[in-house]
């Protein structure tokens, strides 16, 4: 069952969010943190923020902000980026998260909106129908195409070749000291240094050239 997300939900889930991310990207994680923050910017759309219950258990959730595209006459486009997404360890790899995403996508073309962008793993989101970010002509400044950077059109040809900059929110811009010192508020969890994170690594610090 796929609902939105209610306050009396957020400690459960900022606990979900914290479990799905430990020592996954970094010793430790900070997504519980942004989370957080999050629910209380300009930039949140609480309608498409979304839990996943199974067997009435908080499985998954998944969260969206507002951000942009700009051509290159200045011009602005309303999109979506979303993240954290986040699944229980013992509940991954079984299609809740995926059923998250489809969700959410209908909902969100039900309110207008045509274009997704998010930093992420490609191996994880190619199978919703995202792509590199230089198939779209997307780039961060300096005609930066990273790697990381993957686009979805909701609606076949919202994008039509012309170059865009993508403008995130704000709200990923966290300090993280203060991420820390939130994590402090939660049980002691060991941070580990394990592979997965020079994966993450790669995929952050690199880019897609033609």
């Amino acid at each position: 069952m796929i609902v939105n997300e209610a306050p009396e939900n957020y400690a459960e889930v900022e606990k979900l969010i914290r479990e799905a991310f430990w020592n996954l990207n970094m010793p430790g994680c900070s997504e519980h943190y942004l989370a957080h923050i999050m629910r209380s910017h300009e930039d949140f759309i609480p309608e498409l923020d979304f839990v996943a219950k199974a067997d009435g258990k908080l499985v998954g959730n998944v969260m969206y902000t507002k951000s942009k595209l700009i051509d290159e006459t200045g011009k602005e486009k309303d999109i979506l980026t979303f993240g954290p997404l986040a699944v229980l360890p013992q509940f991954q790899r079984q299609g809740h998260g995926k059923m998250l995403l489809e969700h959410s996508f209908r909902k969100a073309v039900d309110m207008g909106y045509d274009v997704i962008v998010i930093f992420g793993s490609p191996a994880n989101y190619i199978s919703s129908g995202f792509k590199s970010c230089r198939r779209y002509n997307v780039c961060l400044d300096n005609d930066y195409f990273p790697t990381a950077m993957l686009v979805k059109e909701l609606k076949e040809g919202a994008l039509d070749g012309r170059k865009y900059i993508f403008r995130e929110s704000p709200v990923y811009d966290f300090d993280p000291a203060e991420a820390e010192e939130y994590d402090r508020l939660f049980p002691p969890k060991e941070k580990k240094i394990l592979p997965c994170q020079e994966e993450f690594y790669i995929y952050s610090h690199s880019s897609v050239h033609e």
